[in-house]
């Protein structure tokens, strides 16, 4: 048996170090004490949302634009395919708002429980999305009926199956009445309205689900939580639940590119709340962006939760398995982008058994499911290593330090002796390939495994920086796989490399929540600006994507220290992300001695 090295320590070990914590019947789930305790007792729902501050709101496209493909407003039922599908059935909010929202439902059937797909995106299908679709799963558009709400669920499927679907346009939405709501508990509280609705109607039996990608994921979160008596179940696949952490501001460092589409690609009559606009306005956390994070502590329904280590809604999907307090919860992480997996017969069935079981009634044993199930990624050997576990984070974790020397630019095991200073230019140089010389912007540290190894978890990097001509920092960090020989060997979305597990954070906004930080997972504030003197170290914490990644004997970790987001090329189709960084002069790490630069990492027993 191998002899532990010092530089290791057990999940439960390494919680250990946190003062007041305590693992005991916690780890069962991946959730702390204080955080056990905060989920046990039920909060007062809030009153009708309100405009938190001076929010600063975005004209929506005309429904008119053809960016907007809308078949227009048009009221009324028709029979189709064993379907009767009602247009533009009108539902009011609590605050006198009308939404507008489509319905599919079997023709003559009642006792029908619904299911919801909750988005601004438009009540039918857009076809640039089912295309997609389409080319991630090999199906084409024959598979996925044109019924299809973008990102959801189809219709033509699940009214055979004994279900309605329902497509609303959310508030603000093509025409529905409104502003557009982005990601906030106003929108939870808009789909809460619709339930309680739907529940009334005389076709239903009164239990409604929710279900879809993305933004149909997020409100499924927000609107759990203000627990609206009839929903049963939802089935989130890949959704934040921290806008500002997850998305707008990762490390503190505003990202306008792809949040920017999300605003401007909006339709409807009225207005878009404009959170790249709020974001250059109100850049720290205040209440504005609280609005805008899920009170988990409150979601009580089943929940069938799908993740993937490889997409930047990782970290919402996993935050909310761990920390929702419902014990009907099961999580699955995946290997593929969310749209083939969504759209897989076979995951559809799986959905099905779910929704049969919460929203039906149906005893089908769907409560044996394993509670996880874990795809480990292995780019360059045999296809992802799948198996079920009991928990996530993983109990049996070891976590180890890995030692940056800037002086060899490798990463050890053990504690390196003597200082030294590695640094590289801070701005973006020009694109040609972004992990080979002759890039500038960043700098490599490696290290070879002697053994087989698996990293399955939370990663923190801990860094000591210095700014040479600058008074603050941006930092994108990498954890990547090599070959034997020191070839990158990435993993794949929809046929693109994907970078590795990332890590942001503006040096500026280092101060830490010590109540909510733990040793491998950093909790940033984000409630003020410590900016740097010249020649000032300071040391920082980066928490970085959970992952799961297998390296066979011989192959190497490449730790990847940049000054800027780093992109394919050419560039993949969904990679739009644009992070507005300070960077200018130079950036230092300072290593050895004195300066504990290292990285954590979450080593599984193999």
């Amino acid at each position: 048996m191998r002899k532990r090295s010092n530089s290791e320590m057990t999940r439960r070990e390494l919680l250990k170090t946190v003062a007041g914590a305590a693992v005991a019947g916690a780890a069962g789930a991946g959730i702390s004490p204080a955080q056990a305790q905060q989920s046990s007792a039920r909060q007062p729902a809030k009153e009708p949302a309100k405009e938190p501050m001076d929010v600063i709101y975005a004209k929506t496209r005309p429904v008119d634009d053809p960016a907007c493909r809308y078949t227009g407003f048009a009221p009324g039922t028709r029979v189709e395919n064993g379907m009767r599908i009602e247009h533009d059935v009108a539902v009011k909010m609590r605050d006198g708002v009308t939404i507008y929202t489509d319905i599919y439902r079997p023709e003559g059937a009642r006792n029908v429980p619904a299911i919801i797909a909750w988005s601004p995106y438009g009540k039918q299908v857009m076809e640039r999305e089912v295309r997609g679709v389409g080319q991630g799963t090999g199906y084409g558009l024959t598979k996925i009926s044109p019924y299809t709400k973008a990102e959801g669920p189809d219709p033509l499927y699940w009214c055979k199956q004994g279900y309605a679907v329902i497509n609303p346009d959310a508030r603000g939405a093509y025409k529905s009445e409104g502003n557009v709501r982005f990601a906030n508990a106003g929108e939870g509280q808009d789909a809460h309205d619709l339930i309680e609705w739907l529940a009334k109607q005389d076709w239903s039996n009164g239990k409604v689900g929710m279900t879809g990608n993305s933004w149909l994921a997020l409100s499924q979160w927000f609107t759990a939580a203000e627990q609206p008596p009839h929903l049963a179940a939802i089935a989130p696949w890949e959704g934040w639940t921290d806008f500002y952490r997850h998305m707008m501001a990762h490390g503190g460092i505003p990202e306008v590119g792809f949040t920017g589409r999300l605003v401007q690609g909006r339709c409807g009559t009225g207005n878009v709340d404009d959170v790249v606009a709020m974001i250059h306005k109100y850049p720290l956390m205040n209440e504005y962006w609280e609005d805008k994070i899920v009170r988990l502590e409150r979601i009580n329904v089943p929940a069938s939760i799908t993740a993937n280590f490889k997409h930047f809604h990782a970290l919402g999907s996993l935050e909310a398995f761990r920390k929702i307090p419902t014990r009907n919860k099961w999580l699955r992480i995946i290997n593929n982008f969310e749209w083939p997996d969504y759209y897989d017969p076979a995951i559809v069935e799986e959905l099905r058994r779910f929704f049969d079981r919460y929203l039906k009634d149906i005893k089908n044993d769907w409560e044996l499911t394993p509670r996880v199930r874990l795809a480990v990624l292995n780019p360059g050997g045999l296809d992802q290593l799948n198996r079920t576990e009991k928990e996530w984070p993983l109990a049996r974790t070891q976590y180890e330090k890995l030692y940056l020397d800037g002086a060899t630019m490798t990463l050890s095991a053990q504690p390196v002796a003597r200082e030294s200073q590695a640094r590289y230019k801070s701005e973006a140089p020009p694109m040609t390939h972004p992990w080979t010389p002759p890039n500038t912007g960043f700098v490599n540290f490696t290290v070879k495994f002697d053994r087989d190894t698996e990293l399955t978890g939370y990663l923190k990097l801990r860094l000591w920086v210095e700014a040479d001509g600058a008074d603050d920092l941006d930092l994108f960090v990498y954890v990547q796989k090599l070959d034997r020989r020191g070839e990158w060997l990435p993993s794949k979305v929809l046929g693109f490399d994907h970078p590795g597990a990332q890590g942001w954070l503006r040096v500026s906004h280092r101060e830490l929540d010590p109540a909510r930080s733990t040793p491998s997972e950093p909790f940033l504030l984000h409630r003020r600006q410590q900016f740097l003197k010249p020649k000032e170290i300071v040391p920082v914490e980066i928490g970085i994507w959970p992952t799961s990644m297998f390296w066979h004997a011989g192959q190497q970790l490449r730790l990847v220290v940049s000054g800027h987001f780093r992109r394919e090329m050419p560039p993949s189709w969904w990679e739009t992300f644009n992070y507005e960084v300070r960077n200018r002069g130079e950036h230092i790490i300072h290593t050895g001695g004195k300066y504990d630069s290292h990285l954590l990492v979450p080593k599984i027993p193999v």
